[in-house]
């Protein structure tokens, strides 16, 4: 256990830090499989729809260092090329 104070500080920033993280990656996995649940369905409208809700989201997720932001921009277009085979 840290013996210091700002130690100690340190800690509890860290565990704030990685639960606010932890729950936007959940949310974000959330609506990643929204996504592909739709393709999976054939459905197209759906599928627009849960694309156009997850980029927000991915892109947030990279400005706030979630995720990486290449990782971001891959996801997106992984995303897209994939609902794009429903056309």
């Amino acid at each position: 256990m840290a013996h210091h104070k700002s130690a100690l500080k340190r800690i509890k920033q860290n565990e704030k830090k990685r639960l606010r993280n932890r729950h936007v990656r959940s949310t974000l996995r959330t609506f990643v499989k929204n996504v592909r649940e739709a393709v999976a369905g054939n459905n197209l409208d759906a599928a627009r729809e849960a694309l156009a809700a997850a980029i927000p989201v991915i892109d947030k997720a990279a400005s706030k260092g979630v995720i990486h932001t290449s990782n971001a921009s891959r996801s997106v277009s992984r995303l897209t090329k994939l609902v794009n085979t429903l056309n």
